[in-house]
């Protein structure tokens, strides 16, 4: 195959994929979001909906939601401006699912002389490529309070300004400051510093070599302003409910309130890309490196099925025990479905266990170790941005919204002077190395 014509269609591939990445985690975080708030506060959450007598553990009621919002009266008020007050939505959800193109998925393999990349675009400024898109999802917000024609929309979209200001300064310092380590601005060349053992002065630690052990500092403060950037509590001043309704979105209905809706969760997924590729490693597997996952797919597979094994055990134990003893609240039918899930998963481990011993016999392909590599990377990267995803969940659902004033003054007063300082050590450290 011609090269420029792989290449392309290798782009193409890859770029529906991280289209498809964000849509798909928006269904599994409102979930995520009902059943972890309902576990914080010893709730039930949704369990009633079902297809066939399957609830899927109350996912069912994602399709009810989507059903629910199409049917809903698509309603503009009159004094809107229409043309603006149509585009926000869009806009918002737009630039929400940019960014994930300069992100790396898993690493670069090569194949028949061919290098097949698993990231849309590799620009050595793909950081600032990735902030310079995330940056232009504010004005959908602004377009929307000011176009709805609503005081109440307008004071949310001036506080998205104000509060993008307040926190967008000391998040590029912290990650300024962790450009002064890495030397690089690409995504490809952070992911790859960080393989390895952490070295302390001299001394090497039995931890991976991952930008939090190097600047504890600087994601503490990406964090917490990552928590603003999503305008997801304690900091979703622009929604405000207690004093705004609902804030900039507060005259949008129907579909239009869906994108908005879809845009925070899209947010949410793409800043943990961003957080997992910078401070924990991005797609590469503690302690194990790309060409050491391709040199033993043997073991790879032998762990692989150990984990699916041990978990299919786990999920049967802890859940058919407490499911099928709790009745649902809708006709007292009992709970089957951790039974299937937690059966299913023991019995796909336990047939991968099973054909250990015909692996060590057979004769792989020469591209099986590539594929396996490229999945287990990507996995790797998928349940590290599940984690960073659930802690959004944890924190909206246990910290309370703060007052304007006082996130004004933990960017200005707090955040940006240690930001600031931190930069300021680092760089000495560096020097001096």
């Amino acid at each position: 195959m011609n090269s420029a014509l792989f290449q392309f269609l290798n782009i193409t591939i890859i770029a529906f994929v991280v289209w498809l990445i964000p849509l798909q985690f928006i269904p599994f975080l409102i979930w995520l979001e009902r059943k972890g708030s309902a576990f914080i506060q010893d709730r039930v959450g949704p369990d009633r909906t079902d297809v066939l007598g399957f609830r899927l553990f109350g996912y069912i009621q994602n399709f009810a939601d989507v059903v629910k919002l199409l049917m809903k009266e698509d309603v503009i008020p009159l004094q809107a401006n229409r043309f603006y007050f149509l585009l926000a939505p869009f806009w918002s959800m737009m630039f929400s699912l940019i960014p994930l193109m300069s992100i790396p998925l898993a690493g670069s393999i090569h194949w028949i002389n061919t290098t097949i990349h698993f990231q849309v675009v590799n620009l050595n400024v793909g950081l600032l490529f990735f902030f310079s898109i995330t940056s232009m999802g504010i004005l959908g917000i602004v377009l929307a309070g000011w176009a709805s024609n609503n005081k109440f929309s307008l004071i949310g979209g001036l506080r998205s300004s104000a509060q993008m200001i307040s926190y967008e300064l000391s998040m590029a310092m912290s990650l300024i400051t962790l450009l002064v380590v890495y030397q690089h601005a690409d995504f490809q060349t952070i992911v790859h510093e960080q393989t390895g053992l952490y070295h302390f002065f001299g001394y090497t630690m039995c931890l991976p070599n991952w930008g939090f052990f190097l600047q504890p500092i600087a994601f503490l403060i990406f964090l917490v302003a990552s928590f603003a950037e999503t305008n997801r509590n304690p900091f979703d001043l622009p929604e405000g409910e207690s004093e705004l309704v609902a804030g900039y979105h507060v005259e949008y209905s129907s579909i239009k309130f869906a994108l908005f809706f879809m845009s925070e969760y899209a947010n949410m997924v793409v800043v943990s890309f961003l957080n997992v590729s910078l401070f924990w490693g991005g797609y590469e597997v503690p302690y194990v490196s790309t060409a050491q996952l391709i040199q033993s797919p043997r073991i790879v597979l032998l762990v692989l099925s150990g984990i699916i094994f041990i978990m299919g055990l786990l999920v049967f134990v802890v859940l058919f025990r407490h499911g099928w003893k709790q009745r649902t609240l809708y006709n007292g039918v009992k709970k089957w479905e951790p039974f299937l899930l937690g059966t299913g998963m023991a019995f796909i481990g336990l047939i991968f266990l099973i054909l250990i011993p015909f692996w060590l016999h057979w004769n792989f392909p020469a591209w099986f170790p590539l594929a396996l590599t490229a999945l287990v990377q990507f996995g790797c990267l998928i349940i590290k941005v599940v984690f960073f995803c659930w802690l959004f969940v944890w924190v909206r659902w246990t910290l309370p919204r703060f007052r304007y004033d006082q996130l004004m003054n933990l960017g200005w007063k707090i955040m940006l002077p240690i930001a600031m300082l931190n930069f300021l050590v680092t760089s000495i450290f560096v020097i001096l190395k």
